[in-house]
């Protein structure tokens, strides 16, 4: 087959991350290729390209149109409309993914919010769906104006709960209040999120000093659950180890790659599609550029620019 376009790391290009040529894939019995039409950015893919190998293929969430479907008869059919996630390598303008990551989007939504939902939505899903239930409960969502945060404020408010949404910066409270928070709060420490509990369900994505006010200042609910995706903020957290022993807090780490070593993302992409057809997910999409922009878009996601997702049309 012929060499493909695809985004690769490059020390010399804005953000780390340019196009450039590469082998195109050749797919497993049990994966399809995708042409894929539309790919959306996450800080963590991100970062480590930053720090990447010139040539590294980074990239995760995709959205395209089956070419080639399984040898092994397996997932959707040639031409089919479809959202998959890689571990690495997405960003490229052919993919080959295994039909368990892949699921059929229906006619409603389109390219765009498809490429946000992989690993932003099922970060938010899986992290929501620890939760003892929704309706009637407190959810605090840390990192609130972030994909996973945005996405995660309407799928628990769809799910019966009253959330509260936490922000570094004034300038996204309005992005945190558009997605359906009930109180949205800007502030560096967390204490000032304290008037929206005592929550049963934290979804925590900052770190630091932080998830150590959330644990230790009478902020939880008894029982309560932390749910731990990131450490945006770096540093050690501080707290009582005495709310394990008394089982007044459970803490519990989420990587979604892990994640899908027990559920296939077609699983939960197909819960995720459906709930913006359906009308009751709609994904921020600020940032809508072309694939040839990867390096300046990138940039603004690492300076934290825009709320909600970048997605990037691949042509």
């Amino acid at each position: 087959m012929p060499d493909i376009r695809a985004v690769v790391v490059d020390p010399n290009a804005p953000a780390h991350l340019s196009l450039g040529t590469v082998a195109a894939p050749v797919p497993a019995p049990g994966e399809a290729t995708i042409r894929v039409s539309a790919i959306s950015l996450n800080r963590g893919e991100t970062r480590a390209a930053q720090s990447a190998a010139a040539g590294a293929r980074p990239g995760w969430d995709i959205a395209g149109v089956i070419e080639q479907p399984a040898a092994d008869g397996t997932g959707p059919k040639v031409g089919q409309r479809v959202v998959g996630v890689l571990r690495t390598g997405a960003w490229a303008e052919l993919v080959a993914v295994p039909t368990t990551n892949i699921a059929v989007l229906p006619d409603a939504v389109s390219f765009a919010q498809a490429s946000t939902l992989p690993v932003a939505g099922l970060t938010a899903l899986y992290a929501l769906d620890r939760g003892d239930g929704l309706i009637g409960r407190n959810v605090l969502i840390t990192g609130a104006s972030g994909g996973v945060g945005n996405l995660g404020i309407q799928i628990a408010k769809h799910g019966g709960a009253r959330v509260t949404g936490l922000v570094r910066q004034e300038k996204h409270l309005a992005s945190v209040r558009a997605a359906g928070a009930d109180f949205a709060v800007a502030d560096e420490t967390g204490l000032a999120a304290k008037e929206g509990g005592p929550f049963h369900l934290v979804l925590e994505s900052v770190a630091g000093q932080v998830l150590g006010n959330v644990m230790n200042v009478g902020m939880m609910a008894p029982g309560g659950q932390v749910v731990c995706y990131g450490v945006s903020a770096g540093g050690q957290a501080s707290f009582d180890s005495s709310v394990f022993l008394r089982g007044r807090i459970t803490v519990s780490g989420l990587f979604v790659f892990t994640e899908l070593q027990r559920e296939g993302a077609g699983v939960g992409l197909t819960r995720l599609a459906n709930m913006i057809a359906a009308g009751t997910l709609t994904p921020e999409i600020p940032v809508e550029a072309s694939w040839t922009e990867i390096g300046a878009v990138a940039q603004q996601l690492l300076d934290r620019a825009y709320p909600g997702k970048a997605v990037l049309h691949v042509a």
